[in-house]
């Protein structure tokens, strides 16, 4: 229920019948005045995502405090005192989607290139007379002044290409002539590679780096599809681990795995606020608390299991363990997949 003005008039305003009471009989409409503030219209927004007035909050303490409960609950039936499952993955999805791609953005900037054992940010930090020793070892003659190594490092780069398949091709048709003569006899997964790699360094001008960004960035996107195809296969995993247990549908097995999926979700925030606490003020004590974090949803699976399938502490061990090994391989496959469509893609 909204907290908005009611109108004194008793006719709907979305389908002209009288109205008896605080909303239509016939549409279901609330009889409230129609002009709205903009305030009014964010308050509404909350209000129907997260019921903000204490549904979405109720159903997030039982979640975190109560591993489990809030799945078995729905199961019986009890579930007017609780947000609805799919609701809730959407909008904490949505927010843990849009925080984590904000954080973790890359470019070449980011990604450690290292040369001669040392990297980038320890070369810029020498001094003149380190410096002049490290390039004089590099080039093995004379040291190089500042201006010079940003060349010699640019030049490096652009001749590293980033192969995503053996061998190295001048360009698109000197490869099909070799495909056509027969010297390459290559299948469609190896000829779709070398087009790929010729594309990219064309793209990028044989910038390895970039090329790998790009990669990493197109890769990182596509985990919330990664993560929607695995939730069902997980509720199959489950399904056939209580086989015997013929009063859990396939349709309970998939709210308990959204509801372990919202909690880690949730979870990972506090993880990922961890970490950029500890990046900012350089406390690596804090990576005690983010491994504590990390194992803590080991455990939350485990304890979820037993309140929810109700088995003794041996056999849910047991089919905890299976299901993670599942999982694991399952997870693998899917990175593969996502990674040889996300090469593609870039």
């Amino acid at each position: 229920m909204s907290h908005f003005k009611e109108r004194k008039e008793k006719d709907c305003l979305n389908c002209g019948t009288e109205v008896h009471g605080k909303y239509c009989h016939v549409c279901g409409q609330e009889n409230i005045e129609p002009k709205e503030t903009a305030w009014h219209l964010v308050t509404h927004f909350f209000n129907d995502i997260t019921h903000f007035d204490g549904k979405f909050f109720s159903t997030l303490k039982y979640l975190i405090i109560r591993p489990g409960f809030v799945s078995k609950e729905y199961m019986l039936g009890r579930r007017a005192s609780y947000l609805n499952p799919v609701r809730m993955y959407v909008f904490t999805s949505a927010i843990f989607f849009l925080i984590f791609f904000s954080v973790n953005k890359f470019d070449e900037s980011k990604i450690k290139t290292d040369i001669n054992g040392h990297s980038l940010a320890e070369i810029t930090k020498m001094d003149s007379a380190a410096f002049s020793a490290f390039t004089k070892e590099i080039t093995e003659e004379k040291p190089m002044s500042r201006n010079e190594f940003a060349k010699y490092l640019d030049t490096s780069r652009k001749k590293g290409t980033f192969n995503v398949a053996p061998g190295k091709y001048r360009d698109k048709g000197q490869y099909d002539s070799l495909l056509k003569t027969g010297v390459k006899k290559h299948n469609w997964l190896e000829r779709t590679l070398v087009y790929k790699q010729l594309e990219l360094n064309e793209k990028y001008q044989h910038d390895g780096n970039k090329i790998l960004a790009s990669f990493i960035n197109s890769l990182v996107h596509s985990f919330p599809q990664m993560l929607f195809i695995s939730l069902p296969l997980l509720a199959l995993f489950l399904k056939l681990l209580y086989i015997r247990r013929k009063n859990y549908y396939y349709t309970n097995h998939v709210i308990f795995g959204v509801h372990l999926y919202v909690f880690v979700f949730i979870l990972l925030l506090l993880l990922i606020g961890l970490g950029q606490v500890r990046d900012y003020l350089e406390w690596s004590w804090i990576n005690v608390l983010i491994g504590i974090g990390i194992a803590y949803i080991l455990f939350y699976q485990y304890k979820a299991m037993r309140r929810f399938y109700l088995q003794r502490r041996g056999k849910t061990i047991l089919k905890f363990i299976i299901l993670n090994m599942l999982m694991f391989f399952l997870i693998s496959i899917l990175f593969l997949v996502f990674s040889f469509f996300s090469l593609l893609k870039i």
